[in-house]
């Protein structure tokens, strides 16, 4: 265990001025506060907090995030209070001590609701310093480094929960070194099996190539310095064992088909330093085609500046290369905490202005804005991971602009990332100066310009092809709004209907002060519901005039036919057989009428005409029923509410009837829906669409090739589905096919 006198003589190294009172005295007060308490492995337990001070001394952090380090277990484990942390070492160290505490407990969990509002308390409470995050990570490190001494589930557990979060945080802080060995003490006891055998399969070939890495170091120095570099560093390592499953298991690749196990580093002392080394050693040795990247002209989000290429080296061995100066590496290996040294806007050695805040630390700030871009806490979950997780590709507006976007992101990420109103009115993009489809994945230097239309809605379909949560959520969003409004307008007509049947008048006004009956936030959700069918066009009438009394709903005889006429509440008329009671169908509504035997819609007589929109509809769809008026159309026509047909029928509200599924084993089928598919001009393309359609237990009713263009096709296909799901299923089979540029639902 680290004694108090060495963790101070580790912070003098680096700050011969620090407050060693402040340390003595923040030792002391913990180690009495947590007395005789013990760690599961048997050590005091102030030996945990020493050991998180000590890994944050390796990053030179100040007296004050030290001190902080020390305490920071104190109100969650002892009777320390925060009154009494802030009146002893000041309000700062208090506040960072309590920030701590509420975060300290961040289950992995099987709800997803409740993990990501445990990573939302993280992240707000990094939000306010970015100290309580290094704080954290340097406690998470401590804590999978002793994790031996937990039970077998508490491992899995807690590596599971460092791989999922803090590893990739500390990465998207640039907190490379650290994410590497949270990384691999999770895999670790996450997948046991392949980390020894991976770790076996390096010690096997560091023994094998055993002088190989010093003496490329020393050959690559020695070409550096007889080229004029005399302060060049060298430094070579082997790949950790994780960062090496990781990639057998992306590129599905054996151990043996590895060919680049080692990485150098050169280090010099500024950057044209780092562009002559680099035309050094590509002169010297042959490079390996399309390895090459500079990270220097355009650092990534988290800061990280390099040179990165990889090499047929020494011994004709495949070398991966990072060079870059002192500076870089500093912030390579420590990220974020690196900035704390320069607080006051310094000048680098590379020339550079460093500001208060790294540009790690605004993308935590506009991860924290994102909290407010979801509508659940699902979705800001799903948001936050796919910004941890993803690696990064740098595209420009045509004004030059640059726009970091996760790799396999497309045009439609790129106007979201612009301004979510760009993303909702995007129809087309330019790519290069070239119009592409858009599931274009884009690529490093992409010059992308949107197409635009003030008419247009996003698809929903689109959620399938978006890589960012915020394109994600905003989709979603734009996608429910729209239905959203489809649904009220259809709620509107049925209750002036409903309210004109009982004489009264409708009105948005006459409803608000009846939304506390109902139940309902606001008008246009009360109105939005009827259109969905939650909820009854009469409940809202009974709401708004208390005190009305109903009609009754009457039936009589039609004639000898057999046949009962039935008036609903709404007024509409539908006949049922003789030998049912009407008021058994009355009663309800438009809800149970009729004898559903031979269709199967509820809310129709089995004796009127049934037809499906020309496009289908299927089970899972919200549909409404219009009565056809023609004496070549009888009987009623049922439509997806998504249907652009409806638009014809807005001022005819008489032909709209309130309909649902009514299906059940018994009578299950299948129903037709129609896809418009726009797919490569190439061999083959045909059989690969025909063949996922089958893989998904679909059928084929129909396909038309409505035009062809020189590299796209576009089709029609009527297809033959269960249910909505199982549409869905379809349209993102075939979305992820490379031959097909874009598949959507249509409507018309």
């Amino acid at each position: 265990m680290m004694r108090q006198y060495e963790l101070v003589e580790r912070v003098q190294k680096y700050k011969p001025d620090a407050n060693e009172a402040l340390l003595n005295k923040a030792y002391v007060y913990a180690m009495q506060k947590h007395g005789q308490q013990k760690r599961a492995s048997g050590d005091p337990y102030i030996s945990h907090p020493l050991e998180v001070a000590a890994i944050l001394t390796d990053m030179h952090l100040d007296e004050s995030t030290i001190a902080v380090a020390l305490l920071h277990d104190t109100i969650e484990d002892t009777t320390a209070t925060r009154a009494e942390i802030d009146e002893l070492f000041g309000e700062d160290i208090g506040r960072l001590v309590e920030g701590l505490t509420k975060i300290k407990k961040l289950d992995l969990v099987t709800k997803k609701a409740k993990q990501a509002e445990n990573l939302r308390k993280l992240l707000l409470a990094i939000s306010d310093d970015v100290r309580v995050l290094l704080v954290k990570l340097a406690d998470r490190l401590h804590n999978m480094r002793t994790l031996d001494h937990m039970s077998p589930e508490k491992r899995a557990r807690i590596s599971e929960e460092t791989m999922d979060i803090y590893a990739p945080l500390a990465g998207r802080m640039g907190m490379q070194d650290m994410r590497e060995e949270l990384e691999d003490l999770s895999f670790r006891h996450i997948n046991p099996e392949a980390y020894d055998t991976v770790t076996k399969r390096l010690e096997e070939l560091s023994r094998r190539n055993e002088g190989l890495v010093k003496k490329i170091e020393t050959e690559l120095r020695d070409l550096l310095v007889a080229n004029g570099l005399t302060n060049a560093y060298v430094k070579g390592r082997q790949k950790k064992p994780y960062s090496v499953f990781r990639k057998m298991q992306s590129k599905s690749l054996s151990f043996e088909q590895l060919s680049d196990v080692y990485g150098f580093r050169i280090i010099v002392d500024d950057i044209p330093s780092c562009y002559r080394g680099l035309g050094i050693v590509h002169t010297r040795w042959r490079v390996v085609p399309g390895r090459f990247k500079d990270y220097i002209s355009t650092p990534k989000q988290n800061d990280y500046r390099s040179l990165h290429t990889t090499i047929v080296g020494p011994s004709s061995q495949r070398i991966e290369l990072q060079i870059r100066t002192k500076r870089m590496h500093e912030i390579a290996e420590f990220g974020i905490a690196a900035h704390t040294l320069y607080k006051d806007g310094a000048m680098n050695g590379d020339g550079d202005i460093l500001s208060r805040e790294s540009n790690a630390y605004s993308w935590l700030r506009h991860t924290i804005e994102a909290l407010a871009e979801g509508d659940s806490p699902e979705e800001f979950l799903e948001h936050t991971k796919l910004e941890l997780f993803q690696d990064q590709v740098f595209c420009f507006t045509p004004k030059g602009k640059l726009i970091a976007l996760p790799r396999g992101a497309t045009p439609i990420d790129f106007a979201y990332a612009v301004h979510t109103n760009i993303g909702d009115t995007t129809v087309g993009a330019k790519i290069n100066g070239r119009i592409m489809p858009l599931v274009t994945r884009l690529a490093n230097g992409d010059e992308v310009e949107i197409i635009r239309s003030g008419v247009q809605v996003p698809p929903a379909a689109w959620e399938e092809i978006v890589v960012t949560g915020k394109a994600r959520a905003a989709i979603r969003r734009a996608t429910r709004m729209a239905i959203r409004k489809q649904y009220a307008g259809l709620g509107h007509r049925i209750l002036e209907r409903t309210f004109d049947r009982a004489g009264k008048v409708f009105s948005r006004e006459a409803m608000k002060p009846a939304l506390h009956r109902l139940g309902q936030k606001d008008v246009e959700d009360a109105i939005a519901s009827v259109g969905r069918g939650e909820m009854s066009s009469l409940d809202v009438l009974r709401a708004v005039y208390p005190d009305h009394q109903e009609e009754r709903i009457t039936s009589k005889p039609s004639g000898d036919d057999g046949w009962f006429n039935v008036r609903s509440a709404t007024g509409m008329i539908f006949k049922i057989p003789d030998k049912r009671k009407a008021g058994e169908h009355a009663a309800s509504g438009l809800d149970a009428l009729g004898d559903a035997e031979s269709v199967p819609i509820r809310g129709i007589s089995s004796n009127i005409d049934v037809q499906f929109a020309p496009t289908g509809a299927v089970p899972g769809d919200r549909i409404v029923g219009i009565t056809n008026t023609t004496e070549n159309a009888k009987g009623i026509t049922i439509y997806p509410i998504q249907s652009p047909v409806l638009q014809r029928f807005d001022e005819q509200p008489d032909r709209w009837i309130d309909v649902r599924w009514d299906l059940d084993e018994a009578n299950k089928s299948r129903f037709m829906a129609r896809i418009l598919v726009n797919a490569l001009n190439e061999p083959g393309t045909l059989a690969k669409l025909a063949r996922t359609v089958a893989d998904v237990d679909v059928n084929i009713r129909v396909l038309n090739t409505v035009r062809v263009a020189t590299d796209f096709t576009e089709m029609a296909l009527d297809v033959e589905v269960w249910d909505l799901r199982q549409l869905n299923q379809l349209l993102a089979q075939l979305t992820e096919l490379d031959c097909i540029a874009t598949v959507r639902r249509l409507y018309e």
